[in-house]
């Protein structure tokens, strides 16, 4: 059973949001046909959806690994996970960001975890991930890590 497991489902808004393919799609195709921009509309609409619903990673934390989408990291190999919301997020994100970073971010959730990768050989230095409950996740990854030998 894993430690944490989230999967990172879209916002009801972005539905309503891609709902605007529907007029677009009548629209577009009413001097043709009032029924093909019809059919077109909820053929497209339902596209979305889909493509929505088959987008939306999983976070987990299983077996001293951190799976992230169709990344993984063994826990072994972090440091100190600390958890972003609001502002600091944003500035995580943005200004503080290194460009060699790992991201795994949906721009649907606003909180973040941050990864520190402690591995040499890796060239990220750390992770970022996004979550709905990022105090959870950090505590989830902090008490699954393991000293790399040479850690006190």
């Amino acid at each position: 059973m894993p430690a944490y497991h989230e999967r990172l489902w879209p916002s009801v808004w972005l539905f309503i949001a891609t709902a605007l393919v529907i007029p677009a799609s009548i629209l577009v195709l009413a001097p043709i046909s009032l029924i093909a921009g019809v059919i077109t509309a909820v053929v497209l609409y339902a596209g979305c959806v889909v493509g929505l619903l088959l987008a939306a990673p999983t976070v987990e934390v299983e077996d001293g690994t951190l799976h992230a989408a169709k990344a993984s990291i063994a826990t072994s190999l972090v440091g100190e996970v600390t958890s972003f919301s609001g502002d600091e997020a944003f500035k995580e994100r943005g200004q503080r960001l290194d460009a060699r970073a790992w991201l795994m971010l949906r721009p649907w959730v606003d909180p973040i975890v941050k990864v520190p990768v402690l591995d040499a050989s890796d060239p990220a230095p750390y992770w970022i991930v996004s979550t709905r409950h990022p105090k959870e996740l950090a505590a989830a990854i902090n008490s699954s890590r393991r000293p790399v030998s040479g850690e006190n």
